[in-house]
């Protein structure tokens, strides 16, 4: 028996890899394919199902194209109800990978189709447990993200995860795997560990969610405190739910060199959103007009899908050499699929074309301090609300990122405003965004929060009331 967990950290997500004596199955698979058909080619075995713990709501799972590329079956927990073909297996249902056994223990509360899947090994002695959401390292999935209707709330969801946990999963030996779905970064829970799985034993000590917690403090643990899901949720779960386009033709769309006269002539006609890639400084010094920052070094796909609310926007790319495929495959991860190009030999091309630039102006520390202690200024800081009670400058205005949509009129465009995030990434994200919406004089601050620390800013603990100066 062999798994390995595949797992990939810009979605803090985990797919997994199962073989046994010439078969295999995969669980929770991402967008692209390939990985997984390469895998089993080398091992000379056959991918025979691919299990889904739930319809995902973070990301496009590759799941119907794997199938269809493979022959695989696609399994489901019980009520799942799906646009393709899927064995939709039974409560305690068994399934056969090589020597091993795999079965579907029915385990809603995150979702109502919520399943975990156990695997024994070749004597029959259970191993591992393929959580999901259900159970987290250190926590549980957040229990909202399903669809509401009259007899599905966060509550009731919550109520149900209580007895699947208790019913499903804790009887279990406290020596097998825990392989979760998710880790630290996912916003499909409030406090997972950065650890990405542990035994069962180790989180019965020490996970509050397997703890001698009474259903109603759990109800009000669970839906208590938790930012609104990310607007692409629903749609990614939509996705997973009706079927998807396969990844060879996103690529195919995708993955088309334009011409600076050819990517302008693109924009204009298809109403495409240019959305840069690069790194912040390369973004800073040179980038086309109205075009909008949202680098791969950063947290790529949840700022995509928090800030471009429609999944069928065409894109057109700016991005380093060599990282187009990437960048398209990193979008399609989260459902962007209508990417229809990118500049071909980037900026440099475009400015040997003699085509516009703009540029974002910036300032470091230091300076912020020198200009501060001279005049009055406008000074954002776009980190999310609770960054800024926990700590801000007490001259600053909280204006976050994640509502730039609810506050970007209440200023005035011919005045300058400089920005700050935590370290440099959301304030660029939004300088792109007040460029492109005619605010001219926007300043970024180098370094974010920390530099401006370090700097000797005096700060303020917005929740304590007290000061704090950098000494």
């Amino acid at each position: 028996m062999k798994i390995e967990q595949i797992y990939t950290g810009c979605l803090a997500q985990g797919a997994y890899y199962i073989e046994s004596d010439g078969e295999a199955a995969i669980v929770d698979p991402l967008r692209e394919t390939l990985p997984y058909i390469e895998k089993a080619a080398q091992n000379s075995v056959k991918i025979k199902y691919v299990f889904e713990t739930h319809f995902h709501a973070d990301f496009v799972s590759g799941h119907v194209d794997l199938a269809q590329k493979t022959g695989a079956t696609i399994v489901y927990g019980p009520t799942a109800k799906t646009g393709f073909n899927a064995h939709i297996a039974k409560d305690n249902e068994e399934f056969k990978v090589g020597k091993i056994t795999i079965k579907a223990l029915h385990t809603p509360g995150h979702t109502p189709e919520s399943t975990t899947y156990l695997c024994a090994d070749e004597g029959g002695k259970p191993y591992c447990i393929f959580t999901g959401d259900t159970l987290f390292i250190g926590d549980v999935g957040r229990p909202d993200l399903a669809q509401k209707s009259e007899n599905v709330t966060a509550e009731t969801m919550a109520a149900e995860l209580y007895d699947s946990l208790r019913e499903k999963i804790m009887p279990l030996p406290n020596d097998i795997i825990v392989y979760p779905a998710h880790g630290a970064g996912s916003a499909c829970g409030k406090n997972m560990s950065k650890e990405t799985f542990d035994t069962l034993g180790h989180q019965k000590e020490t996970n509050y969610a397997l703890s001698d917690i009474s259903k109603a403090d759990f109800i009000k643990e669970l839906t208590t405190n938790i930012l609104p899901p990310p607007q692409y949720f629903p749609k990614n779960a939509k996705m997973n739910k009706e079927g998807i386009d396969a990844i060879d033709e996103i690529y195919e769309r995708g993955l088309n060199a334009l011409e600076p006269n050819e990517f302008e002539q693109a924009a204009n006609a298809a109403g495409a959103l240019i959305l840069d890639v690069r790194s912040i400084m390369a973004f800073a010094d040179a980038f086309i007009p109205n075009s909008i920052f949202i680098g791969l070094d950063g947290q790529f796909a949840p700022w995509v899908g928090a800030l471009i609310t429609d999944l069928k926007q065409p894109l057109l790319l700016v991005v380093d050499e060599g990282r187009e495929e990437e960048a398209v495959k990193r979008l399609a991860r989260v459902g962007y699929d209508y990417t229809i190009g990118y500049l071909k030999g980037g900026m440099a091309a475009w400015k040997a074309a003699g085509k516009q630039v703009d540029s974002v102006k910036a300032v470091s520390a230091h300076e912020l301090k020198v200009l501060v202690e001279k005049q009055k200024l406008e000074v954002l800081d776009v980190r999310k609300p609770g960054e800024y009670d926990a700590e801000h400058l007490e001259f600053t205005l909280s204006r976050p990122l994640d509502f730039i949509n609810d506050w970007t009129n209440e200023f005035d465009k011919e005045k300058p405003y400089y920005l700050h995030c935590a370290g440099g990434y959301r304030s660029m994200i939004t300088s792109s965004i007040l460029k492109a919406r005619g605010y001219e004089e926007v300043i970024n601050v180098d370094g974010g929060f920390s530099a401006l620390k370090d700097a000797g800013f005096e700060t303020t603990d917005f929740v304590c009331k007290s000061k704090k100066m950098k000494v």
